[in-house]
């Protein structure tokens, strides 16, 4: 069992680490309203992750992953989520700081928790990673429910451990990124990012 959990310690940790929407709006977030909202974010984050997690262990998440109808309309609602977000923060960032700012931009808009929970909620991958990939982790000596749950739990763990310690990376960055200037690039940038991750979602087969 210890051999399986090893394993899986290593296929979890390298998805987690893998940049992708989670990322961005966390990146979003902690740059535009500091750490604490970065911090929340991760929190909602996870959160969607447990309720995939829940429903998988229920059966109804391999539902989702096996009906192409319910996965294209959670697909394209998930990429017009990041869309939607993306094209925010493009617009709180059009017009250059006036001369002599020296605050950190605009204030994010909406509550960081639900962001991230209905950024992770919307993302029809993770049904599929859940009921196709995590099985194969899962160590015989447990019943199913019981590892898929540790499996879950474990996943989630990394992911707060990857995006706090990512939160927290910007958060000592502050000092270099404080110029509204580059603020200002910094949201234009990552608000073009979550657009193209958005039409990529969008375009994505399967």
């Amino acid at each position: 069992m210890l051999t399986h959990f090893m394993a899986a310690i290593g296929v979890l940790g390298l998805l987690t680490l893998v940049p992708g929407p989670d990322m961005a709006v966390v990146t979003r977030r902690a740059l535009v309203a500091g750490p604490g909202d970065g911090l929340r974010t991760v929190g909602g984050i996870v959160t969607g992750l447990l309720l995939w997690g829940a429903l998988t262990v229920a059966g109804l998440a391999a539902v989702l992953a096996a009906s192409p109808a319910a996965y294209l309309t959670v697909k394209l609602l998930g990429a017009g989520y990041l869309v939607f977000l993306g094209a925010q923060a493009l617009w709180q960032h059009r017009r250059p700081a006036p001369a002599g700012r020296t605050d950190a931009g605009p204030a994010a808009v909406g509550n960081a928790w639900r962001t991230g929970l209905v950024g992770n909620a919307l993302n029809p991958k993770i049904a599929v990673f859940y009921t196709g990939l995590l099985p194969t982790l899962a160590p015989p000596q447990l019943p199913a429910p019981w590892a898929m749950a540790l499996l879950v739990l474990l996943h989630s763990t990394l992911t707060v451990a990857w995006l706090s310690g990512y939160v927290f990376l910007l958060s000592k960055a502050e000092r270099v990124l404080h110029g509204p200037r580059i603020r200002r690039a910094l949201g234009l940038t990552t608000g073009a990012a979550l657009i193209g991750l958005g039409l990529a979602v969008a375009a994505t087969s399967g």
